[in-house]
């Protein structure tokens, strides 16, 4: 089982993500991601995929035209772990972020 971040450990890593942030009232981080248009967005969440599939951790997320928010948080440790944050660090690199 993968261990919850420290808020310590959150809060410092949430200062390397460019446009993540906590959610309020839950141990989860989150992202509204903005494309030019639907395609590039499923493009993105396509290839985001991929890489969530590959380390069998899941986001939670969702797409409206060129916009996907995106909600990261470990279910098996109730919070934010490390794997959220390579996720959340896979996903802007993807965007180009």
């Amino acid at each position: 089982m993968v261990e919850r971040l420290s808020a310590e450990a959150r809060r410092t890593a949430l200062l390397r993500l460019k446009g993540w942030s906590e959610v309020s009232g839950r141990d989860a981080i989150t992202r509204t991601f903005t494309f030019r248009d639907f395609n590039e967005a499923f493009g993105f969440m396509t290839r985001a995929a991929l890489v969530a599939e590959k380390s069998d951790h899941h986001p939670e997320w969702r797409n409206v035209y060129k916009t996907v928010e995106v909600v990261l948080s470990t279910h098996d440790a109730d919070g934010v772990t490390a794997r959220d944050i390579a996720l959340a660090e896979a996903m802007d690199r993807i965007a180009g972020a």
